[in-house]
C-alpha cells in the first residue's frame, strides 16, 4: 500500500476517532441533563442537610446548638482556601501557583461557586450521635481565628462544636508547605456517661457540567477506586442511572477535569463504603467509613485526606497507590507514561534510572525544545521501520509496469489478477503491506503523545519561543498547521502519486489542506511534534532513496 493511501487512511481514522468520542460525550451530557431534570422535580428541597448521606445505623435526631455562621480563610504557599463554619466544608480553593488563564494574575479557582455552579469538598460525622445527622441542620463550628496563614512546617486549623449532651467534636484541617493534600482529623471527646457512636463521611459535591469543544477529549466527571477496581470512571450520566454503593478496604473518590483533580482518600486500613447521588442537578460522590463507638469518658480520632490541585502523578501516588490513575491517558497509558517521563527528563535533566540511582545532567529548560528532542529520539528509534517502509514503497513503485501488464492481461478477471499479483510479489520478494505497516505502528505513539499534551499539567501554559506562549493550546496564528501542511505537500512531491483512481487522487491532493485545517484546533505542542516528525521523515526518505539509487534502483519519478 502506498503512503498516500496510508495518509488517507490515517486521516479518516483520526476523524472517526474524534467524532466517535464527541458523539459519546454529547450522549453522556444529554442523558445527564435529562435525568437531572427528572430528579429535580421529585427530589427534596436543596439545603445542606439534603447533601448528608444516610449512615449505616438509624440516625437519632439531635438538637443543634445555635451559632453564627462564618467563613474562615486559610493561605499557604500553594493554596488559598475558604472553610464554611457550618459543617466545616471547604467551599473555595484557589491554586496560587497556577494562573486562571495564560498570562493572568488571577490564581486558578478549582473549588467554589462560579457561573451558577457549585464545587465543594464536604465532610462530617453521621451515625447514632453524629452532629451532621441532626434534623435541625448541620453543626456550626467555632474557630479562634477568622484567617490563618502558613508560616512554618505545618498549619493546623481547628474547629470545635459541642452538642447538647456535652460531647465535644474537634474538626482540624492540617496544611503543609508545597502540598495540595490536606489532612482531616476528627477528635471526638465523650465526657458523658453514655457511649457515643459516629461515622465519618467525606464527599465531593459538584454541579453537572458539560465539556467544551470537539477536540477536548479529556474526561470531566467523577471516578473512584477500590481494592478490586483501581480506577473506574463514574460520569454524570452514570450517577443519573444508578447510585454507587460499593464496599471496599481503603479506596478513594475523585472529581476529574482538565489538568486538575480533587479527591478524598479515607483510611486505607478500614472498610469503607463508596456512594454517589444526583439531586437537583448536583452530583455527589463520597466515602463512608465504619461506625466508631466511643465509650463514656474516652476519646477517638477519625482521619481522611483531601487532595485539591494539579494532576501530579508523583504526589497522587504518594497519597494513595492507585490515585495517580486519575491522570487518565486512556488505553495507551503504557506508552504515554514513559513518554511523559522522557519528556520531563529532557526538560529538567533530572530522573531516576529504574529506581537504582538518580540522574542529574542538566536539561533543556524549555518544553518546546524537549518536544523537538523527544521527536528526534522517537524517529531515530523507528528508523529501521522507516527504512523498511520507504524501501518497500520504492520496490512497489518499480513493479508498477508489471502491475499494469497484469491488468491488461487479465482484464476484468479479478480472481486471476489477484493470484498473479500475489505470485509476482512472492517472486520479487516484496511485501505489499511493507509501506503501510511501519507507518501504522507510529500512530499509537502519536495518539499517546496527544493525551500527554492534553493531560499533563507540566505543559499547561508552557512557553516555547516567539508567538508560541502556550504549547497546550492551539497555535494562535496557525503557523504550525500551515507548515505541517506544507511538509505533507513536499512529501507528496518527493513521492509521486501512483494511485489511479480519480477520486483517491483528488482526496490525496487535498489531504495537506485537510490536515492543516484539522490541526488548527490541536495543541501546538502536538503539531510541533508532528511537524518536526515530518521534516525528519523527509530527510530520512532522501537519505534512503539516495542510497538505493546508488545501487541502481530507480525509486523516484
Amino acid at each position: 500500500m502506498e503512503s498516500q493511501r496510508t495518509f488517507l487512511f490515517i486521516g479518516l481514522l483520526l476523524v472517526t476517532f474524534l467524532l466517535f468520542t464527541e458523539w459519546s460525550k454529547e450522549q453522556t451530557a444529554a442523558n445527564a441533563d435529562t435525568s437531572a431534570v427528572t430528579q429535580q422535580v421529585a427530589g427534596p428541597a436543596n439545603n445542606d442537610q439534603a447533601d448528608v448521606p444516610a449512615s449505616s445505623q438509624a440516625d437519632v435526631p439531635m438538637q443543634a446548638t445555635v451559632a453564627t455562621r462564618s467563613v474562615i480563610s486559610v493561605t499557604t504557599d500553594v493554596l488559598a482556601v475558604k472553610i464554611d463554619t457550618r459543617g466545616g466544608d471547604i467551599v473555595e480553593a484557589k491554586l496560587l501557583q497556577h494562573a486562571e488563564t495564560h498570562g493572568s494574575d488571577q490564581p486558578y479557582l478549582l473549588l467554589g461557586e462560579f457561573e451558577g455552579k457549585e464545587y465543594f469538598a464536604q465532610s462530617g460525622l453521621i451515625g447514632l450521635n453524629g452532629p451532621d445527622a441532626s434534623s435541625q441542620g448541620r453543626p456550626v463550628y467555632e474557630s479562634a481565628q477568622s484567617s490563618y496563614t502558613l508560616n512554618g512546617d505545618e498549619l493546623r486549623v481547628p474547629l470545635t462544636f459541642v452538642d447538647s449532651k456535652g460531647v465535644q467534636f474537634s474538626k482540624t484541617f492540617v496544611f503543609k508547605p508545597g502540598q495540595y493534600d490536606v489532612a482531616l482529623e476528627y477528635d471526638v471527646t465523650n465526657s458523658t456517661a453514655d457511649p457515643v457512636q459516629v461515622q465519618l463521611y467525606t464527599q465531593i459535591k459538584r454541579t453537572v457540567q458539560e465539556k467544551g469543544s470537539m477536540v477536548d477529549q479529556t474526561y470531566l466527571g467523577a471516578a473512584y477506586g477500590t481494592s478490586e477496581e483501581p480506577y473506574e470512571k463514574y460520569s454524570f450520566s452514570d450517577m443519573a442511572d444508578a447510585n454507587l454503593n460499593k464496599n471496599t478496604q481503603g479506596g478513594y473518590v475523585a472529581f476529574i477535569q482538565h489538568y486538575f483533580v480533587s479527591a478524598w482518600v479515607p483510611g486505607q486500613e478500614i472498610n469503607n463504603t463508596i456512594y454517589s447521588s444526583l439531586r437537583n442537578n448536583n452530583s455527589i460522590i463520597g466515602v463512608k467509613g465504619e461506625a466508631t463507638n466511643i465509650q463514656a469518658n474516652s476519646t477517638a480520632q477519625l482521619t481522611a485526606t483531601y487532595f485539591m490541585g494539579p494532576k501530579d502523578t508523583d504526589a497522587l501516588e504518594a497519597l494513595q497507590k492507585d490515585l495517580d490513575l486519575t491522570v487518565d491517558y486512556g488505553w495507551l497509558w503504557f506508552i504515554s507514561q514513559p513518554l511523559l517521563e522522557l519528556l520531563k527528563f529532557l526538560y529538567s535533566g533530572e530522573g531516576s534510572f529504574f529506581g537504582l540511582f538518580d540522574i542529574n545532567i542538566g536539561g533543556l529548560g524549555n518544553w518546546g525544545l524537549a518536544i523537538i528532542a523527544i521527536t528526534i529520539i522517537v524517529k531515530s528509534l523507528l528508523y529501521p521501520l522507516t527504512k523498511a517502509q520507504y524501501t518497500s514503497m520504492a520496490k512497489m513503485r518499480m513493479l508498477q509496469p508489471k502491475m499494469q501488464a497484469l491488468k491488461e492481461r487479465y482484464g476484468d478477471d479479478r480472481q486471476k489478477f489477484g493470484q498473479a499479483m500475489m505470485e509476482m510479489y512472492r517472486k520479487e520478494k516484496v511485501n505489499p503491506m511493507g509501506g503501510c505497516f511501519p507507518l501504522l505502528l507510529q500512530m499509537p505513539i502519536f495518539l499517546a503523545l496527544f493525551y500527554v499534551f492534553l493531560e499533563s499539567t507540566e505543559l499547561r501554559h508552557a512557553e516555547f519561543m516567539l508567538w508560541l506562549t502556550d504549547l497546550s493550546s492551539k497555535d494562535p496564528y496557525y503557523v504550525l498547521p500551515i507548515l505541517f501542511g506544507a511538509s505533507m505537500f513536499l512529501t507528496q512531491k518527493l513521492q509521486p502519486m501512483t494511485v489511479t483512481d480519480p477520486m483517491q487522487q483528488k482526496m490525496m491532493t487535498w489531504m495537506p489542506v485537510i490536515f492543516s485545517v484539522f490541526f488548527i484546533w490541536f495543541p501546538s505542542g502536538l503539531v510541533l511534534y508532528w511537524l518536526i516528525s515530518n521534516l525528519i521523515s523527509i530527510a530520512q526518505m532522501l537519505y534512503i532513496y539516495r542510497g538505493m539509487e546508488k545501487k541502481g534502483m530507480k525509486v523516484r519519478g
